[in-house]
């Protein structure tokens, strides 16, 4: 058994975790914040069968897509974020994902 960590945008968490319960996943979401943009992010927690952690990273593939946004940068973090704030053109969304060994896992 595998536990996947997958990190997503928030406009891509509900399609992500609603395909990979219809496909009988085991998923719970948490709420997060990503460190270097403090954009919200969803954290996903998916339990899955060694033989389908191939299909659950393809639906996370297939449902979490980037896109441009404009953000402030790095150097605003000392000052707060005020109106002259230095903003800059990022990309964000797409998925990062870590597979882990799951020893033992028990429902009660």
């Amino acid at each position: 058994m595998k536990l996947i960590l997958a990190i997503v945008n928030n406009d891509d968490s509900a399609v992500v975790s609603a395909t990979l319960t219809r496909e009988n996943f085991s998923v719970t979401k948490l709420s997060t914040t990503g460190g270097f943009l403090m954009i919200g992010n969803t954290t996903l927690l998916v339990g899955a069968d060694d033989d389908r952690v191939a299909r659950a990273k393809e639906i996370i593939q297939e449902h979490s897509r980037t896109r441009k946004k404009v953000a402030m940068t790095t150097d605003s973090l000392g000052r707060g974020l005020q109106k002259d704030s230095l903003e800059e053109e990022v990309t964000v969304g797409g998925a990062t994902v870590f597979v882990l060994d799951v020893e033992s896992m028990d429902k009660y």
